[in-house]
């Protein structure tokens, strides 16, 4: 599987200084709306691995991350390049609109 997997010990790293754009999924288990969107991910993580690094972060045992980019309502997705958000969403969209906002974001 190509989905990563991020936390607050490894989200500098594997996120920030990433060579590759990176999207990151806020989640967790009791969120209905992310459980429809985690297919999705899983789905386009696998697509464009090697043009994006696509991943999951865990807000309830990772919540200083989330804190820190003002996460308020999940799912939120946010985009990544050079270490700086480019883009964000919440809420959980089909898969034609996911692809289209990785599209904009490569």
């Amino acid at each position: 599987m190509s989905t990563q997997h991020f936390t607050d010990p490894n989200f500098k790293k594997e996120v920030l200084e990433s060579d590759l754009p990176v999207m990151v999924d806020f989640w967790a288990t009791w969120c209905a709306p992310c459980k429809m969107l985690s297919p999705l991910v899983d789905e386009l993580a696998e697509e464009y691995r090697g043009r994006m690094k696509i991943g999951k972060i865990d807000v309830d045992t990772n919540s200083k991350i989330a804190t820190e980019y003002g996460v308020m309502s999940i799912p939120t997705v946010m985009f990544f390049k050079n270490g700086k958000v480019s883009d964000q969403f919440v809420g959980a969209l089909s898969k034609p609109e996911l692809k289209r906002k990785i599209e904009e974001n490569l």
